[in-house]
């Protein structure tokens, strides 16, 4: 019995002296705190969270239960922003610094050095083939020394990092190294070639971390001229990574083309993000059973630039009766600037007073606003309109789930479209400064 009394007094500790991750942020007063997550290919978990100190010092002690592999430290918020990977084995303690200008800088842990001194190295050698090519230089002697230097630099990180996490990204980020002179069209072409050449999309350790994420988003934005035609050359190079991940299974497609996806949403190239939609992400959202991105998908085509805006009912007075009138049917002005708005919004009480006042310095009858309130309750909303007498008012009680907010995929307010006379989305404006640029005199 005091054997087992023994054994169980043990436990506690065993299960509290492991390994710690801890570090030093700077500065201090930007950084109240620090959440540890577990990566894996299918989940974000949960592990530690700890606050700093004055200094910017926080600690996190990991017991036995915390398991090697990859982890995400966030250290502010939005947290899809703020953080970076760490590597633990389960073997040792992690040390390191960070500032915002700087980044992460790993002090202790095999893994983690190992892994950024392999990243710096290559990109330093990546920088001496640029300078090379940019000089265009024909000195075949010098630039074989560059890729005999980068060959050899990637079998000695492959050597060291035999047996680690590290190894996994290391071969996997393995470069395309020529065996002769080539110019730099050939060799672009053959980069692009073995671009996946070394990159298993079903890797377990590459897919809990942003690698993948970062190769593909890299191929698709970094291996376009500038000269070129940007949405032919994005679409091509999209068809490419499709093609180096074919073998991928259908999640990890669907989650990298959804990604492709967004950005091409953020920066405006709606026909490129449709054709992704079109060509590859709709069907496998739907055979994943995933309906919310089979609806974001539709909804984002359905106000895509080019496309008939969503119908909806506006109202009119008659002789003092207000009354509905299809979007479609209006028929008083060339330009129709439709603004998502909300009383209780302090951006929106911000812009729409802009918005007025730009269009009464135009004195412009070919442009009418068309206001949607987006609405908890009508009462606020009923006294702000009066502010504005020349809009056309359409109430959208249920806020977030009106309606018609949803079927223009409205996520935020203030969000602008600008459609023609036909009702065709001509513009989605970010903010009132782009909105105004685009409409002048």
């Amino acid at each position: 019995m005091k054997k087992i009394i023994f054994i169980f007094l043990l436990l506690p500790s065993f299960l509290i002296a492991q390994h710690t991750i801890k570090g030093t942020f700077s500065p201090a007063e930007d950084y109240p705190f620090a959440v540890l997550y577990k990566i894996t290919p299918t989940s974000t978990m949960y592990v530690a969270n700890t606050q700093m100190d004055e200094k910017g010092n926080f600690n996190l002690e990991l017991d036995s239960t915390v398991t090697e592999g990859m982890y995400r430290l966030v250290y502010a918020l939005p947290q899809e922003e703020f953080n970076f990977d760490i590597i633990y084995n389960a073997k040792e303690d992690v040390s390191l610094t960070f500032n915002a200008e700087t980044g992460v800088d790993f002090k202790s842990s095999v893994e983690n050095t190992l892994m950024s001194s392999y990243t710096n190295s290559m990109s330093l050698i990546s920088q001496s083939i640029g300078n090379f090519y940019n000089q265009q230089s024909q000195d075949s002697t010098a630039l074989m020394s560059i890729f005999k230097t980068q060959k050899e630099t990637q079998l000695e990180y492959e050597k060291a990092a035999k047996g680690t996490i590290a190894s996994n990204f290391i071969k996997a980020n393995k470069p395309y190294i020529p065996e002769s002179f080539e110019d730099i069209t050939t060799y672009i072409d053959n980069l692009k070639k073995h671009f996946f050449k070394g990159v298993d999309f079903n890797n377990e350790v590459l897919q809990s971390s942003n690698f993948l994420i970062d190769r593909v988003l890299n191929y698709v934005f970094g291996m376009a001229a500038d000269k070129e035609d940007e949405e032919a050359i994005y679409k091509q190079n999209i068809d490419e990574v499709f093609m180096a991940m074919k073998n991928a299974k259908p999640e990890i497609k669907s989650t990298l083309l959804e990604i492709i996806w967004q950005q091409m949403v953020d920066t405006n190239f709606d026909g490129v993000a449709n054709y992704i939609s079109d060509t590859y992400l709709l069907q496998l959202a739907e055979s994943l059973g995933d309906s919310e991105l089979v609806n974001g998908l539709n909804q984002f085509k359905n106000t895509s630039i080019g496309n008939k805006a969503p119908e909806f009912d506006v109202f009119i007075d008659e002789d003092g009766i207000r009354t509905p009138i299809s979007l479609y049917d209006l028929n008083m002005a060339k330009t129709y600037i439709v603004v998502f708005w909300s009383s209780t919004c302090s951006h929106c009480l911000q812009e729409i007073p802009q918005l007025q006042a730009h269009l009464k310095t135009l004195d412009n009858p070919d442009y009418k606003v068309v206001a949607i309130g987006l609405e908890d309750e009508p009462y606020q909303w009923e006294n702000e309109i009066k502010k504005y007498p020349e809009f056309m008012h359409v109430l959208g009680l249920g806020k977030w789930e009106n309606k018609i907010g949803k079927s223009y995929n409205v996520s935020a307010t203030p969000t602008y479209f600008v459609l023609n006379s036909e009702k065709k989305i001509i513009a989605k404006p970010y903010d009132i400064e782009a909105l105004k640029k685009l409409i002048k005199k």
